[in-house]
């Protein structure tokens, strides 16, 4: 499979009940550099709006956004903070600590089937169209399932019987992974070993041969490869099955007590994802400098920001967590979406 290094939201890879925040921009707009004066032509007063995210690369659409002076003009004012996890991310958009929040589909339906009073109100990312039908979706996939060059495995088939590393269970890379066993006849819940590590820790275990195969994300999907541990899989364009696979929610107290501001930001966050597409590179800067993160451009594969909610594929999502009873009962998502 071609290599990639993504860095995406996908996900819901850690779930916790602790809620963690971490303020990131308290200004919501990039800080000056030195030599440059303020843009005197912003509104002179703006709404702040506390916005969560999980420190990844497909935040840049929403930064670049910020940059762009999209959401100023609906008069917001963003501040980001990076939580812990899109479930703790969930619980303060619940309790009113935050505005709004960034989660992927799985852990927003395991939420939802807690009852946590949320909705969605705008797309966030996914999959480009084409990823279904393309001969290497791991041109379009952040994620992957890699064997230990030790093992001597080459494909799922093989993974009977072996021991596989997540980040955690019940989570995002599980579940995907756990959808292509049952796809090559292994049971998810009794056909393997499931065992939890960390991405670095679960990189070495691959190197040693101490694990058979682990889950990824990018850039740890780059350290796999370049110690020769071969990809198997690229599971969540398939488990997904292309469109719109990570959101935008609020609690349901806050969209009733501030319709006027879901509004702007969701006028704001449509033209930020279109402009995202559009300039590709930019946004990707702007998620790589808002992460820190080491890589460049060039080592990025490009998100595919969508802006339509798509309430068909949260259901085909539910659908199959249901059938791998990662969820016990379908959920109800008659209420599951908030849109203008």
């Amino acid at each position: 499979m071609k290599k990639h290094t993504r860095l995406i939201a996908a996900l819901a890879l850690i779930p916790a009940a602790a809620l963690a925040l971490s303020a990131c921009s308290s200004g919501g707009q990039p800080s000056e550099t030195p030599g440059e004066t303020a843009d005197t032509s912003a509104p002179a007063e703006l709404t702040t709006v506390t916005v969560g995210t999980v420190g990844l690369t497909s935040d840049g659409a929403l930064i670049a956004g910020m940059e762009q002076g999209f959401f100023e003009e609906e008069g917001l004012k963003i501040e980001t903070s990076i939580v812990q996890n899109p479930p703790a991310g969930l619980a303060a958009a619940q309790g009113g600590q935050l505005d709004i929040t960034f989660t992927p589909g799985i852990p927003l339906l395991n939420a939802l089937s807690q009852g946590i009073g949320v909705q969605v109100i705008a797309a966030s990312h996914g999959y480009d169209p084409a990823a279904k039908d393309s001969d290497d979706p791991g041109q379009f996939d952040d994620t992957g399932l890699f064997a230990s060059a030790k093992s001597g495995i080459t494909t799922i088939e093989e993974l009977e019987g072996r021991t596989i590393a997540i980040p955690a269970r019940k989570a995002h890379l599980e579940v995907v992974i756990a959808d292509e066993l049952q796809e090559a006849g292994i049971d998810p819940e009794t056909g393997v070993n499931w065992v939890v590590l960390d991405f670095t820790s679960a990189v070495a275990a691959l190197n040693e041969g101490t694990v058979d195969a682990a889950g990824l994300v990018s850039p740890f999907t780059t350290q796999a490869l370049e110690a020769g541990n071969p990809q198997i899989s690229a599971p969540s364009v398939a488990f997904f099955d292309g469109g719109t696979t990570s959101y935008w929610v609020a609690g349901t107290s806050t969209i009733e007590q501030k319709p006027e501001i879901i509004a702007a930001f969701q006028r704001a966050i449509v033209k930020s994802n279109e402009w995202a597409n559009e300039h590709p590179e930019e946004a990707i800067q702007a998620g790589l400098t808002y992460t820190n993160s080491p890589l460049t451009v060039a080592d990025v594969m490009v998100p595919y920001w969508t802006t339509d909610v798509a309430p068909k594929n949260l259901e085909t999502m539910m659908n199959k967590m249901v059938k791998l009873k990662f969820l016990a009962a379908p959920v109800d998502l008659s209420n599951a979406f908030h849109t203008q």
